[in-house]
């Protein structure tokens, strides 16, 4: 083990590393989570994150704020690369429809959530280098969690809850022509002995130094992560809340161009 230069203490070594195969530039891995009430406060980050980020996750804060649309188009003006993490689920002719609307932001990435029938129809409605990424457990839940929304079938599926449940949506959303998922680190190594290269990992709950405020559960340091197969990484807190947030964001960039 090596110890994390931001104090957040040992980072376990895998015997076996899944790291990327894919042709990603070192500096698109990291995806800053621009989780704020508004356009000014994001395009204030965004001004003081500068080349530190070149790639943002806009979630439902933003979205209900005024001017989402507005900071999409400015951010590909500024030829940053956009994920909307907006996780949609509804009936599938209206989540088509959605990701069509949105295709029209020239977006990079966009989550979707459901079965099967939802991601087929958000897949048949993505254009140009949009990417699908279905939804699999999310960061904040842990395996009580996961077996309080599903008490009549826990016994029915056994130890490893979250890593079956992961498998399982994954495996769906490949057969729906899904280009990924999203999932935690700690789930990242079996997907790739399971799936090999063939899909896109973005690992959220990433944890690279001491953050106070905290609701994820399933979190992981950078290395560990890269390691154990993410193609990109989420951090959001930890970056925002840094006293010098384009120090944070520098750091986690050296980190991984070490890898």
């Amino acid at each position: 083990s090596s110890d994390s230069p931001f104090g957040r203490g040992k980072v376990k070594i895998m015997s076996k590393e899944y790291l990327s195969k894919k042709d990603i530039p070192p500096h698109e891995r990291l995806i800053f989570a621009l989780d704020v009430p508004d356009y000014q406060s994001a395009i204030g980050l965004v001004n003081e994150l500068g080349d530190n980020v070149h790639f943002y996750k806009l979630g439902l804060e933003l979205f209900v704020a005024e001017g989402y649309h507005r900071l999409v188009k400015e951010l590909k003006e500024r030829t940053k690369r956009v994920f909307v993490d907006m996780k949609f689920f509804d009936v599938p002719r209206t989540v088509g429809a959605a990701v069509k609307e949105m295709g029209g932001l020239n977006v990079d990435f966009l989550t979707v959530h459901g079965n099967e029938n939802i991601l087929q129809e958000a897949v048949k409605y993505k254009n140009g280098s949009l990417k699908i990424l279905a939804v699999t457990v999310l960061t904040s839940l842990d395996s009580k969690d996961v077996a309080d929304m599903f008490p009549d079938i826990v016994g029915e599926i056994g130890d490893d809850i979250i890593e079956k449940l992961v498998l399982s949506r994954a495996k769906r959303a490949l057969k729906a022509g899904c280009d990924g998922v999203i999932s935690s680190g700690l789930e990242a190594t079996a997907l790739r002995e399971e799936y090999g290269e063939s899909l896109i990992i973005v690992t959220p709950g990433i944890r690279p130094f001491e953050n106070v405020e905290d609701d994820q559960k399933r979190t992981m340091d950078i290395e560990g992560a890269f390691r154990n197969g993410a193609d990109y990484i989420v951090v959001g807190r930890p970056i925002k809340n840094h006293p010098s947030p384009r120090e944070a964001a520098a750091g986690i960039q050296e980190r991984i161009r070490k890898l």
